[in-house]
């Protein structure tokens, strides 16, 4: 097919509405490059479930993740993105176009792709895990905080995430257990001495995640153990939220896209990646400091190379 004859539903699509691909979108919608944007989940990916942001620029007083993640939407929108609702399941080259397969709404076609899919969080793979997956075992405190009003519960994890939401979950739960594997965090500074402050939760350094136990309905204990004593713990709690981390949403990703040995996106100096006329930018670029200022400055620098793309290959 030849680029005289090719047929474009966008100039630009990608996959994902996060602060990256918004902010991309932006920048291209304004130099008339029309943009679909592709989005399986919600819009702001992470970033919207996020219960506040302090260290986002020009936000004095801090900002939501949710009215960030608005505030965004609503500005590529006024500058005409077009967001739509959809799950991407291939990305193929076909003569100049880029092909963007999708699981119930057909291919489309683009010039340049860029792949803003982000991250998810990662489980712990424990028994009853699966099983009481929100009938008391969660992955967003923004979400689901509020269903523990008065109630006891665990938190798993001992970074900047788990600490910053069991400190948000105190504001629903009359107490939180936070159990960390390790003997040390790995949250900054200014979380743990916060964390300090706070006489509603009980942190268990060295301390393992091994099992939720329900009645067959909702959760009614955790078990864990005790790593220097080896003696079995038992946590009596109606929910259990978890943060231990992140993985890439690269899964539908084909093998012509490289990605490193943990599955995040590979890419050269111009954020392409090794399908020609494909970018990828944001938390799940290897190598992504997986903050939402360096997803957003990502995002308008995947634009312009986008634009250079677009003018000397089509």
């Amino acid at each position: 097919m030849t680029a005289q004859t090719t047929k474009y539903d966008a100039d630009v699509i990608t996959i994902g509405a996060g602060p990256s691909a918004l902010a991309m979108a932006i920048y291209t919608t304004r130099e008339d490059l029309k943009t679909i944007l592709l989005e399986k989940a919600a819009i702001g990916g992470l970033a919207a479930t996020t219960d506040w942001i302090d260290n986002y620029p020009g936000f004095p007083e801090g900002i939501s993740g949710m009215d960030l993640s608005e505030n965004l939407r609503k500005q590529a929108e006024r500058f005409g993105a077009d967001i739509q609702l959809a799950e991407v399941s291939d990305i193929v080259r076909d003569g100049n176009a880029v092909v963007v397969k999708t699981k119930y709404d057909g291919d489309k076609r683009a010039k340049a792709v860029l792949i803003a899919t982000g991250t998810e969080y990662k489980k712990l793979g424990i028994a009853g895990e699966a099983e009481y997956l929100s009938r008391g075992v969660h992955y967003c405190a923004t979400c689901d905080g509020a269903f523990y009003r008065g109630k006891n519960i665990v938190v798993v994890g001992g970074g900047n995430s788990a600490v910053q939401e069991a400190l948000f979950l105190t504001k629903f739960a009359t107490h939180v257990d936070l159990l960390v594997r390790g003997d040390a965090f790995r949250a900054s500074d200014v979380l743990v001495h916060e964390l300090s402050k706070n006489k509603q939760i009980t942190v268990h350094m060295n301390t393992t995640t091994d099992e939720i136990v329900g009645d067959g309905k909702l959760v009614t204990h955790v078990l864990g153990t005790d790593k220097k004593s080896g003696k079995q713990k038992r946590f009596d709690v109606t929910g259990v939220f978890v943060f231990v981390g992140l993985k890439p949403n690269t899964l539908f990703l084909p093998k012509t896209i490289k990605t490193d040995e943990i599955g995040f996106v590979v890419t050269d100096s111009n954020l392409e990646t090794s399908l020609k006329g494909v970018f990828a930018a944001g938390d799940v670029r290897s190598g992504a400091t997986m903050q939402i200022a360096t997803a957003v400055g990502e995002g308008a620098t995947a634009a312009l190379r986008i634009r250079e793309h677009i003018e000397h290959n089509n």
